[in-house]
């Protein structure tokens, strides 16, 4: 069994991941509004990642014997100023998530919570994983620029992602 102290910072990630969730949906949208199909789609794949993730806590904490405790979402931006900002914000975002689960890493570590230490190496691997691959995407926007031709070569690279659950989802 885990504390209170941890169920509730677990609690505290579940309620980031749905916000995360909650964000790729919204630049899902706003993608797709603007007429980058491509962008939408992968945008669409990254919500149902963290939609994953929120249900990996969630069932974590119910597993330890602990009430999962849903808050309120945050609004997220509806507006972005190009597909540059949105990665841009999304690579913030993703360093904002690993900040908080390498923080989950240090709570379990001083509460000797081994247990969850190893639960969350899942997840800082794959914070790794997802800055990682939001790099990649900047860099091409970058080398692009407002390029018409360029941008259209991305939108089509990121039109072929597709969703692939964890094996242990």
């Amino acid at each position: 069994m885990i504390s209170k102290k941890m169920a509730e910072a677990l609690n505290e990630q579940l309620n980031k991941e749905l916000f995360s969730a909650y964000l790729y949906l919204s630049m899902s949208a706003y993608s797709e509004h603007i007429g980058l199909k491509g962008f939408a789609n992968w945008f669409y794949v990254q919500y149902q990642e963290e939609m994953t993730h929120a249900m990996k806590f969630y069932k974590y904490i119910l597993d330890q014997g602990e009430q999962v405790k849903l808050k309120a979402i945050e609004q997220p931006d509806q507006e972005f100023e190009s597909p540059l900002d949105m990665f841009e914000k999304t690579l913030e975002h993703e360093k904002f998530i690993t900040k908080s689960i390498n923080d989950l890493v240090d709570l379990a570590i001083q509460e000797k919570d081994y247990a969850t230490h190893t639960f969350l190496q899942w997840f800082v691997t794959e914070q790794v994983e997802e800055e990682a691959s939001v790099n990649e995407i900047l860099d091409q926007l970058k080398l692009v620029q407002n390029s018409g031709n360029g941008l259209f070569m991305v939108d089509k690279e990121l039109g072929s992602r597709t969703f692939q659950p964890p094996a242990d989802a």
